[in-house]
Order: C-alpha cells, then sequence, then structure tokens
C-alpha cells in the first residue's frame, strides 16, 4: 500500500528518496525488519492469548529427553508468522503484480486450512483435527488455482535465452533474450546441459495440441508440489526451531532464485529463463524471512511457543507456490531435501511396518521412530527394536535442529550452484 501511494504522490508532488523506495532492495530490507519487528512484538501478544485460551500442545510419553515438559506449550503460533508476513507485503509490494497476488492467496489459503485443523484439534478436542481429504481438497484446490493462473494470466511469461556460440568453441559466448514475452511450459532443471525442461515435449507425438498437454501436465504438477511440499513441512515441525529455521534458509535460497530471474542481466549470465515480474517475489522473501527468524525468538530451545499446523502447512505452501511461480519446483528436492527425508522415512517406516505386520504377524521398524528427527531422539539403547538402531545415545534436541540447519545451508548453496553445473 506504501508502495502505491508513493507511486501516486509523486506524480503530483516531489518526494524526496522516492526512487529509493521503489527499489526492490530496499523494499525487500523493510519488509525484512517489519516482519522482524512483527513478530517479536505481537508474537508475545498472541502467545499470551494463546495461553488465556488454554490452547495447549497434547504431548503422548515417547521416552526423549525433556518431552513431556513441552506439554501445555501454547501452539498455533503459525498466526504470528502469517501476520508478520502479511502486513510487509501489504505495505512494501506491488499488489499488482499477479505473483504478490499469487503469494498473498497462498498465505491466507494454507494459513485458513491449519488453523481449522489446529482449532478442531485444541478447542473442540477433535484428536483428528481437519479430516484428511478435506485438507488434500485444500491443496489440490490451491495446486489448481497456482497452476491455473499462470497458464491464463498476461502477466506470467517468460523470456527464451538465446546462446549465441563462437565459431571455433563450444562455450557459450553470449546470451540474449527474444523480445516478445511468451507463454511458456519450461522450467529449471538441474546437471542438464541448457538447464530447461518443457513439459510440452512429453507430447510431442500430439502435434499442434503438444503445448496444450503440457500445460495440463504443468497444472498436475503445481497440484503434486503443492501437497507434497506442504505435508513435509507438516512432519517436519516435531523439534524445537526446526521448520522455522529450515524455511529461512529455503526462504533466502528462494529469494535469489527469485532476484536472479527477474534481472535481466543476471539470467543472461547464468544462462537462465528471463521471468520479467518475479523480481517483486524478494519483497515478499524477506518478510517471509523475517517472520520465520521473528518466530524462532519464541520457538527456539526451550520453545514458548509451537506453529502448529497454521503454521507448517502454511510455510510448506509458500516454498512450492514460489518455486512453481519461478519455475523451479524441480529444484525443490534438492532445496528441501530435509523435508524430502522426513516425509520418506514416514512412508519407509509406516509401509514396512505394514508389510511386515501382514507377513509375519508382528509390524517391524526401519527406524528406532519415524519422522527421522526423533530417531536421532530417542537413541539405541531406547529399547526399541529396529534394522536401524545406531545412534546409540540420543542426541540433544538443540544438537540435532542445528545440525539439520547446516544441512540445509549446504543443499541451499547446492541448490544455487546448479544454476552454473550443467
Amino acid at each position: 500500500m506504501l508502495y502505491h501511494l508513493i507511486n501516486y504522490l509523486d506524480r503530483f508532488y516531489d518526494i524526496p528518496g522516492q526512487q529509493m523506495f521503489i527499489s526492490i532492495s530496499f523494499r525487500t530490507g523493510s519488509a525484512f525488519i517489519l516482519a522482524l519487528v512483527v513478530a517479536m512484538i505481537f508474537g508475545r501478544k498472541i502467545i499470551n492469548w494463546l495461553q488465556k485460551m488454554q490452547i495447549g500442545e497434547t504431548i503422548r510419553d515417547l521416552g526423549m529427553e525433556d518431552q513431556l515438559q513441552k506439554k501445555g506449550t501454547p501452539t498455533m503460533g503459525g498466526l504470528i508468522i502469517i501476520l508478520a508476513i502479511l502486513v510487509p507485503t501489504l505495505l512494501f509490494a506491488d499488489l499488482t503484480n499477479i505473483y504478490t497476488i499469487l503469494m498473498l492467496i497462498t498465505t491466507v489459503w494454507m494459513g485458513i486450512i491449519g488453523f481449522l485443523d489446529d482449532y478442531l484439534k485444541k478447542i473442540y478436542r477433535n484428536k483428528e483435527g481437519l479430516k484428511g481429504e478435506f485438507k488434500i481438497f485444500g491443496q489440490v484446490g490451491l495446486g489448481l488455482i497456482v497452476g491455473l493462473t499462470l497458464y491464463l494470466s498476461p502477466q506470467a511469461v517468460i523470456r527464451e535465452n538465446v546462446e549465441h556460440i563462437g565459431a571455433t568453441t563450444q562455450r557459450v559466448e553470449d546470451v540474449s533474450y527474444k523480445t516478445e514475452n511468451v507463454k511458456s511450459t519450461k522450467t529449471t532443471i538441474p546437471f542438464f546441459k541448457n538447464n530447461n525442461l518443457d513439459y510440452a515435449n512429453a507430447f510431442k507425438w500430439a502435434g499442434d495440441k503438444a503445448q496444450r498437454y503440457g500445460w495440463i501436465l504443468f497444472v498436475f504438477m503445481a497440484i503434486l508440489v503443492v501437497t507434497a511440499v506442504s505435508n513435509s513441512a507438516n512432519l517436519t515441525d516435531g523439534m524445537d526451531g526446526l521448520a522455522s529455521g529450515s524455511t529461512a534458509i529455503i526462504g533466502v535460497t528462494l529469494g535469489v532464485l527469485a532476484y536472479l530471474s527477474g534481472n535481466v542481466n543476471y539470467a543472461g549470465y547464468l544462462n537462465i529463463m528471463y521471468i520479467p515480474g518475479t523480481g517483486e517475489m524478494v519483497v515478499f522473501a524477506g518478510a517471509l524471512i523475517g517472520a520465520t527468524i521473528g518466530f524462532m525468538w519464541y520457538n527456539s530451545y526451550p520453545a514458548q511457543v509451537f506453529m502448529g499446523d497454521t503454521g507448517s502447512l502454511t510455510l510448506g505452501g509458500i516454498i512450492a507456490v514460489f518455486a512453481i511461480a519461478i519455475h523451479k519446483e524441480l529444484l525443490i528436492p534438492i532445496l528441501c531435501g530435509l523435508f524430502f527425508i522426513e516425509s520418506l522415512s514416514v512412508i519407509l517406516q509406516r509401509g514396512y511396518f505394514k508389510f511386515t505386520k501382514k507377513k509375519y504377524g508382528e509390524g517391524k521398524r526401519i527406524f528406532l521412530m519415524s519422522p527421522i528427527h526423533h530417531h536421532f531422539q530417542v537413541g539405541g539403547k531406547s529399547g526399541i527394536k529396529a534394522i536401524i538402531n545406531r545412534p546409540f545415545q540420543p542426541v540433544h534436541e538443540s544438537k540435532l535442529v542445528v545440525r539439520f540447519w547446516l544441512i540445509g545451508i549446504i543443499l541451499a548453496a547446492i541448490t544455487i550452484i546448479t544454476l552454473k553445473v550443467r
């Protein structure tokens, strides 16, 4: 809103610093600082309200260190994150930009789904919360909205990069872009020479209809990515500061990728597709990073508040839609490797348990406990039998979280490096 107000007033008055306010870097920094302040100031008020409403976490005794001390800790703290994202974005971002609009819709949409789930669990004492089919319906609905918006919106376009190769070498000498904006089903794929994959190529046999079928596949991928990442983020939210810290790291990486994709000079240097307008998403990324870091003020060990599904589903949805909007969804298995491993550990554990129970009459485990972060918390001396029974000594939660953050930083660095390694 301030962005639009300054632009409007500049038509009639010579406002000092107007050009600075239009700058993406200035607005991103402002969004980050304001999100941090909102999270830290209003976070305490929201925590007090949650305590007053007696919206506390129910803890099962799983034999982990300091676990029972978390009983009664306020949950639904995702409200802090959502507020700290929305306020700076509404103030500093270009609200006519289609990518900004998508991110705002995603934040509110997934926030409502997560809030309803937490509300049913904590207020109505319904252990199941929001039924699984309703969650899936909401996630699929968001994926459909995102996919169709990118297909239909005239703002959601790219400019295809053209390589200019020297006569005596195979090395790319220069990269330019076509003058016209085009609708495209291309996406960035790591480790390949041209760094792009076109979904429409899967339907070359369809002739003139290949592009249309390519968009259908793109929409399907959007649904798949939104559903997978939001659920994975939900599973990762099991230790103090793990999900929020990991999201901050991912947010920095996505902000860098959005800035590079939205800047014709940097996109040309890296030989990646130029996507006009995505630079505006960096402002939203600044708000996301500030919100998650501010939330960690209260969520770091020992946590004073948990984000609940209100936060975890929202953060997962934001990451997914952000990556889809900048055509980097195929980098998610690397960037969100922690989320992927957490989900995979749950799938393998449940699948193996059901298989062995059906075959041998007794369910067996691969890990001591899943998601995999609990495997390290429990330790091999817990008495639980599993194929993988190490480490023998439990690892303290705070140390585990920091180690997982370090892994996340390494994966983030690899994600950015893939833009040049091909």
